[in-house]
C-alpha cells in the first residue's frame, strides 16, 4: 500500500513543482522504471546466488531511505524536480533487486506444498494494495500533503524488515533447539 502511495504523492509532487508539466511526470516514471527493465535480470541472478532474506535486508532499507529522504524534501519545502528525479532513479535502482528477491523468497518461505496458495495471496494482496494505496494516497495528499504520503511509504517498510528479522530469529531459535 505504501509503495502505491508513494506513486501517486510522487507523481503529484511533480506536477506540483514542474507547474502541471506531464512531460515531468513521465520522466519520473521513466526513471523510476528504467532500471528495473534493464537490471532486473541482474536482480534475478543475484537472489538465486545469495541469501534473500539478506538481500531483501538491504533492498527494503534502500528504499525506505530513498522514500524518507523524498519525503523529507517534500515535507521541508526543499523538494525540486530534480531531486524526484533522482530520487525516483534510485528506488528504481532498488526495485530492481528487490521484485526479484521478493518474489523468489515466496516460494522459499511457503515451501512446495503451501506454493499454489502463497501465490495466490501474494497476487491477492498486491491487487488490493493496488487499489488501497492510490486512494489512501489521495486521502493524505489532500488532507497534509505528498510529502506525508511519501513519508508513510518509509514507515511502511518498518514492518517488513521487523518481519524478516523476526523470521531470522525464528530461524536461529530452531537451529539452536535442533
Amino acid at each position: 500500500i505504501g509503495t502505491w502511495m508513494q506513486r501517486i504523492a510522487q507523481d503529484w509532487l511533480v506536477l506540483e513543482l514542474s507547474g502541471g508539466s506531464g512531460l515531468a511526470v513521465g520522466i519520473t516514471t521513466g526513471l523510476q522504471f528504467l532500471p528495473m527493465l534493464l537490471l532486473s535480470p541482474y536482480g534475478g541472478l543475484i537472489a538465486d546466488r545469495f541469501n534473500k532474506q539478506q538481500i531483501l535486508k538491504v533492498t527494503q532499507s534502500w528504499l525506505a531511505l530513498c522514500a524518507a529522504a523524498l519525503g523529507l524534501l517534500a515535507v521541508t519545502g526543499h523538494a525540486t524536480t530534480e531531486h524526484v528525479y533522482v530520487i525516483a532513479f534510485l528506488f528504481g535502482l532498488g526495485t530492481a533487486f528487490d521484485n526479484p528477491a521478493r518474489q523468489s523468497f515466496v516460494s522459499e518461505v511457503a515451501g512446495p506444498d503451501h506454493l499454489p496458495n502463497a501465490i495466490g495471496l501474494n497476487s491477492a494482496t498486491f491487487h488490493a494494495a493496488r487499489i488501497v494505496g492510490p486512494a489512501l494516497a489521495g486521502l493524505v495528499i489532500a488532507a497534509v500533503g505528498s510529502g506525508w504520503a511519501i513519508l508513510a511509504n518509509a514507515l511502511s517498510y518498518a514492518a517488513f524488515i521487523g518481519a524478516l528479522l523476526m523470521m531470522m530469529a525464528a530461524i536461529a531459535l530452531l537451529l539452536a533447539l535442533t
